[in-house]
């Protein structure tokens, strides 16, 4: 006698995948097929050689629980210690709505690249202590995209738990000092990293033999239910090595936004239910959508209405009185224009002035000057051209417009005059991207001179290409201070970030201005533009900074904004000053502003109104 039983009169209606009930399990799956069945497995430890699997059960779903092509089954009996997977028709797969997988523990490892993907009947336990979701609003956020591998992988990362989720944990101290509060993931679910020929994408099981290269950014179909079993430490359960890093980033009052790929073969409902698991089964702050994403379902689902939803454009509106805006844009249009702008294109200021002040009230907008796909803020400062070889495409993948300069030499250099100019241009993008409205994003290891040595299209790259070399905070510690302190004066000044309470000054909330005062208007061949900001802090004192950039390859005096009786300018940050170019302190230079200032070529500077008496 078997020991299950199947419950042919259980007429609830279940989730998809397992659902675990009082006395057994209950089976859904989706199989346009004759015939489905459960398979069950058992593990055996043997030693020295891993864990192996053998099946144990071969049980098929019966004809009466079959609607359209959906199979359903409740099964009574004590399967605690199984793993599972199906059949349809003969071929075996893995339950599409499975909580973690075995089978898949080691990244890159070809010969896991066939294996059945085997999902364990029963999950452990994990105690949230009280952890929630924290809904930082939009004009609060720094937010720092990050590849879990690439993170920690390099021998520089300075943590055991190298390439993994508790590698992630162990830099949070690091994301603090920074003054990030938002952590972006690329995709970190079960997603075959080994690719297979594209005629086999869909069956991985079958006799095709792996390319020998990996998909190391993983967008690609995947089990989206499952965060990946390689980004956890040997031994550990992936569940809770997530839910862990969750928790412990949430403790440190950091967000959570979880990147998921989505191809366009899923039905809308299918994305809807995935987005909803992540938030309410994992907490997650957020969910970026890439590839396809049903926008219009998304954005008026109530369980997501105070979720951080990105994708490239919504169709919103805007929120009701006292609710925060919880959709956000995100797309190239920024780095497009900031790019152009910064390097001296001819007709980019009217761009430049669009992009610093877009902020809409329906939705949040993700501003980025480098990402995964393209140049990173290094690269696009050291190459005029792509430099993709070591994909093995010829060079023919990836972008040809990357809008990037060189800056007269291309890739590296000992030039010192080069070197200067590409840090200097950094910083400006730095200070321009944190000097906007929207909310600022950057790629992780821009703010120390990461560079992909010209690879805009690193997909495949699963080395010090794509790895973070974190010797390079310490060789480019100027620039890391350069960004930190970027970060604190944003924090610091509200009126960057969103309009206050008006200014007792009568300037406007924003004000655009030439090299001469109040005279903002732009042609084709204007290189500089002054933003001025005025409002309150919250504690009701003046808050007025205002933003030059010059972009033309000469210096530039300029006339600033008179400011009322006892008010001077001060400057806070001038990245034409070289390694100077931030003071010692938050406060700035010691030295008073009246009335005019001298722009320096290709550079950036931000000054504040301070009250002060003069002896």
């Amino acid at each position: 006698m078997e020991p299950y039983q199947i419950d042919l009169h259980d007429s609830k209606v279940y989730p998809m995948g397992l659902t675990r009930i009082d006395g057994g399990i209950h089976v859904t799956t989706v199989a346009a097929a004759k015939a489905c069945s459960l398979l069950l497995f058992a593990k055996e430890e043997k030693s020295g050689k891993g864990v192996k699997f053998h099946e144990v059960f071969h049980i098929p779903f019966p004809e009466t629980g079959k609607t359209g092509h959906v199979w359903s089954m409740t099964l009574k009996g004590d399967f605690t210690s199984f793993f599972y997977a199906f059949e349809a028709d003969g071929k075996r797969f893995p339950d599409p709505y499975g909580r973690s997988f075995a089978g898949r523990e080691r990244w890159g490892k070809l010969s896991q690249a066939k294996n059945l993907l085997l999902a364990p009947v029963v999950e452990p336990e994990f105690d949230w202590q009280g952890d929630r979701p924290l809904h930082i609003p939009y004009e609060d956020c720094i937010v720092y995209r990050a590849h879990v591998r690439g993170l920690t992988k390099h021998a520089s990362s300075g943590t055991e738990h190298r390439g993994t989720f508790r590698g992630v944990v162990d830099k949070i101290p690091y994301l603090k000092e920074l003054g990030i509060t938002t952590l972006e993931l690329l995709p970190a679910v079960e997603f075959q990293e080994v690719m297979m020929p594209e005629n086999v994408e869909g069956n991985p099981y079958g006799n095709s033999e792996p390319t020998g290269r990996l998909n190391y950014w993983g967008y690609t179909k995947a089990c989206m239910f499952a965060p990946k079993a390689s980004y956890a430490d040997q031994g550990s359960n992936p569940v809770t090595e997530f839910k862990y890093m969750v928790r412990e980033l949430h403790k440190a009052g950091l967000e959570i936004v979880l990147e998921l790929y989505f191809s366009g073969k899923e039905v809308p409902e299918f994305v809807l239910e995935t987005v909803r698991f992540w938030v309410r089964e994992y907490h997650v702050d957020g969910i970026h959508l890439t590839g396809y994403a049903p926008t219009a379902l998304l954005a008026k689902d109530p369980y997501l209405a105070d979720t951080k939803l990105w994708a490239i454009s919504w169709e919103a509106e805007k929120p009701a009185a006292g609710e925060k805006k919880h959709l956000g844009e995100y797309n190239e249009g920024f780095l497009i224009d900031m790019r152009r702008a910064l390097k001296g294109d001819e007709e980019q200021m009217s761009s430049l002035i669009f992009r610093n002040r877009r902020n809409p009230a329906e939705c949040g907008v993700l501003n980025f000057m480098a990402g995964t796909n393209g140049f990173t803020m290094l690269d696009m400062v050291s190459y005029d051209q792509k430099h993709n070889e070591a994909n093995g495409e010829n060079n023919r993948d990836g972008s040809d417009y990357n809008y990037s300069w060189n800056c007269g030499a291309e890739g590296e250099t000992d030039d010192p005059g080069i070197l200067e100019l590409r840090f200097r241009m950094i910083k400006n993008a730095c200070a321009v991207l944190m000097c906007s409205r929207g909310t600022p994003m950057f790629f992780a290891g821009d703010e120390f001179g990461n560079t992909q040595f010209g690879n805009n299209n690193a997909y495949c790259q699963d080395n010090s290409i794509s790895w973070l070399d974190w010797t390079l905070l310490q060789k480019n510690h100027e620039l890391y201070e350069f960004f930190r302190r970027m970060i604190a004066i944003r924090r610091s000044h509200p009126v960057i970030r969103r309009e206050t309470l008006s200014s007792s000054t009568g300037f406007p909330p924003v004000s655009v201005h030439g090299t001469e005062a109040w005279k903002g208007e732009t042609t084709s061949y204007t290189h500089y533009v002054g933003i001025m900001y005025a409002g309150k802090h919250d504690d009701g004192t003046e808050d007025i900074i205002y933003l030059a950039v010059n972009t033309y390859w000469e210096p530039l005096p300029i006339t600033l904004p008179h400011l009322p009786e006892g008010f001077f300018w001060n400057l806070l940050a001038d990245t034409g000053r070289g390694s100077g170019s931030i003071p010692e302190t938050v406060d700035g230079w010691d030295e008073v502003i009246r009335y005019s200032a001298l722009a320096h070529p290709r550079s950036v500077m931000i000054l504040r109104a301070v009250q002060k008496e003069l002896s």
